[in-house]
């Protein structure tokens, strides 16, 4: 069955660091633009990045750029997110997606139809 598993999560003190990883289960993600999505209480989804398939090309939402990196490893069939200089503002549950159809990146979405996975929490707080 085709899904995805994050984790990675925690809580980590401002201005520290996390590393998220998603591993795809059934599918290569090499193949197709993968999201990486967040969502704090009461707040609506937020696109966090996207890294595209062949290409490798790599979009961050405005508040990330500097202190987030996405990456890909092929033989891991996985995707990471290096979360730096972390700050409160960035607590959310994160999730990585795919829609399985595209390959490149047309953007950082707000939302995708298609495989999500369960989420991992991030907490920032001292």
């Amino acid at each position: 069955q085709v899904h995805l598993v994050e984790s990675g999560g925690g809580l980590v003190q401002p201005g520290g660091s996390l590393r998220l990883s998603c591993t795809a289960v059934g599918f290569t993600l090499e193949y197709y633009a993968i999201h990486w999505f967040r969502q704090a209480p009461g707040k609506e989804r937020e696109g966090v990045s996207c890294i595209s398939g062949p290409s490798g090309s790599i979009y961050y939402t405005d508040s990330v750029k500097g202190r987030f990196t996405t990456s890909r490893d092929n033989v891991e069939n996985t995707i990471y997110l290096q979360m730096n200089s972390l700050i409160p503002d960035d607590t959310a549950v994160y999730y990585c997606a795919t829609d399985l159809y595209r390959s490149n990146c047309v953007g950082v979405l707000k939302d995708v139809s298609g495989s999500w996975g369960q989420g991992t929490q991030v907490t920032v707080s001292s």
